[in-house]
């Protein structure tokens, strides 16, 4: 059979879609972030009433021991300072424990009826 021959039979067949083992593991992360960022929280941790210091080696223990354990999404309430003579400082506090946390991923609030922007979860890297 020549190539003209083989084109032929080629382009009379129907032909499956494509898709590259690249777009297949694409659309694995795709749904496996969905799922993680709608997940409730495998466990949280309630900072109110700490000071700093009390709050950051309670942070460091607890995301230890969530990794530890596994966990993929953790919760951290560090309420939004409205008790406090200052501005919040638990939720920057937090904040910045995160940011230099090796094994926390993405983090994020929930809706105003869900803790707003006084609870902020976290996706654990695995």
């Amino acid at each position: 059979m020549n190539f003209e021959t083989i084109l032929k039979k080629w382009d009379s067949a129907p032909h499956e879609e494509i898709h590259s083992k690249d777009d297949s593991e694409e659309e694995n992360r795709d749904i496996e972030r969905r799922r993680l960022l709608t997940k409730k929280p495998d466990a949280f941790l309630d900072l109110h009433g700490l000071t700093q210091d009390e709050a950051w080696d309670k942070l460091d223990e607890f995301f230890k021991r969530s990794r530890a354990r596994g966990l993929e999404k953790v919760l951290v309430i560090h309420g939004k300072g409205n008790h406090s003579m200052n501005e919040g400082v638990l939720g920057d506090l937090s904040r910045k424990y995160i940011e230099q946390c090796p094994f926390a991923g993405t983090s994020g609030h929930n809706s105003g009826a869900r803790g707003g922007s006084g609870a902020t979860w976290v996706l654990l890297k695995s």
